[in-house]
């Protein structure tokens, strides 16, 4: 177990969860580029890492050896650094030594997307989503029920059901600015 390290919330990671096509990346980037911080993509850092898509990474090392590589990024990344965005993929955070260190050491923030708006975005996710493939909406929907019980251990939640991406960036941007105040020492 990671131990809460007393880090003041105005240096923390900001780690964005939830489950895939949720829009991670895309409000991640926002919030990264309103706040002037780094953005990492931690799926994006492990393909640029091993020189292949995730889907191919997944095929030929298999799914047990992608969470390996993914966790130890991850640790590395929020152990190690200070005053980033980082986007997790969606079956990162169901990893106990992952949402341990992301919940002790960054703020985390679930982006809760219904499963009738997520089936909504089925049709333009499944085909870049190797947990997704040949699989029936009876156990994509119990994949995402499963994953939910994970994500609900957050420090904040934005619903992005309504919302469009720079909504979302700015309602997490407000959100963060409250959190600092009431954490700010008072003279």
């Amino acid at each position: 177990m990671t131990e809460n390290i007393q880090i003041p919330s105005w240096k923390k990671n900001i780690v964005f969860i939830g489950f895939m096509g949720a829009g991670k990346t895309t409000i991640g980037q926002l919030v990264a580029k309103k706040l002037h911080r780094d953005f990492i993509d931690i799926d994006l850092e492990i393909e640029n890492k091993y020189g292949m898509p995730v889907p191919e990474i997944f095929r030929k090392f298999g799914e047990s050896r992608f969470r390996q590589l993914e966790k130890e990024l991850i640790l590395d990344t929020c152990t190690n650094t200070c005053l980033k965005v980082i986007s997790l993929g969606g079956g990162a955070y169901l990893q106990e030594e992952v949402r341990e260190v992301c919940l002790n050491r960054c703020i985390v923030c679930f982006l809760d997307l219904s499963w009738e708006a997520f089936k909504n975005r089925l049709p333009f996710i499944v085909d870049t989503r190797p947990v997704l493939q040949n699989k029936s909406l009876a156990e994509i929907k119990e994949l995402f029920r499963k994953r939910s019980a994970a994500y609900s251990m957050h420090h904040l939640r934005i619903g992005i059901d309504d919302l469009d991406f720079e909504k979302s960036a700015d309602q997490v941007v407000e959100l963060l600015h409250i959190g600092a105040s009431l954490h700010q020492p008072q003279d």
